[in-house]
């Protein structure tokens, strides 16, 4: 089966996608590149947008795309309580049809919280993925923790693993590959190269080739997401010479 690839919204640059009338504006991009699915980013709606979820649901059917919806929100709150707005969330991405919801772990404490996250998972019927991120919370001892506690208690959450995402707070990417791996359900692809004070994305072929090494260590079955800077006068020919080099990777 081939491998499916999914394109961020993100990766076009907030201006690039605003100016251009919004992300259903990239849809038309992101199929013509032969890309199998989009990641659409709540923080990128306008009031209006957030509203019209059913129509954009609509035009990713029409492209014949695969959908996932990612929300700047994390799963676990200071006090390690779930997040209240995660039944909402989830239902925006059952408007959306999407394959899933990504959110960031957050302040995990313990499993207490479980039960109710297994029925808010089962009532709205939505997959949920987290993702490392680039604060305290997505490092490599709390994802594990997460990680295990999800195991021991057959909780059916699986992790996007962000590859330059570790080197933002200072952990190993290939560590984190070796640990995680097994429970990876969805990879978001970016090489990333110190600037300044800390990191910058980078297409993962425009770095060493310590990325595309990395991707060898994750699963090769889940599907690839593009979250690197896609930038030209051929947006289309950009995103599809990216989506032929991560399909072959």
């Amino acid at each position: 089966m081939q491998r499916k690839i999914m394109v961020v919204t993100a990766a076009y640059g907030y201006d690039t996608v605003r100016n251009a009338g919004g992300q259903t504006a990239m849809l038309p991009v992101i199929a013509g590149a032969g890309a199998d699915g989009v990641e659409i980013r709540r923080e990128m709606f306008t009031d209006a947008e957030l509203s019209a979820l059913p129509t954009l649901a609509s035009a990713i059917e029409i492209f014949d795309l695969l959908a996932c919806y990612s929300a700047p929100q994390p799963l676990f709150l200071e006090n390690g309580t779930l997040n209240p707005q995660l039944p909402a969330l989830l239902q925006e991405a059952q408007t959306l049809r999407a394959l899933w919801l990504k959110v960031s772990l957050g302040h995990f404490i313990d499993a207490t919280p479980f039960d109710t996250l297994r029925d808010w998972l089962e009532s709205s019927g939505m997959a949920l993925v987290v993702e490392n991120d680039q604060t305290p919370c997505g490092r490599l001892e709390p994802m594990q923790r997460f990680n295990a506690a999800c195991q021991q208690q057959a909780l059916p959450i699986s992790l996007t693993f962000d590859m330059g995402n570790w080197l933002w707070v200072g952990d190993s990417p290939e560590e984190s590959a070796r640990q995680l791996s097994s429970s990876v359900g969805y990879v978001h692809v970016k090489a990333a190269t110190a600037h300044n004070d800390s990191y910058r994305a980078v297409p993962p072929d425009r770095a060493d080739p310590r990325w595309l090494e990395l991707l060898e260590h994750l699963p090769g079955d889940v599907p690839r997401g593009i979250e690197f800077p896609l930038e030209g006068a051929d947006l289309t020919a950009v995103t599809r010479r990216y989506v032929e080099l991560l399909r072959k990777e």
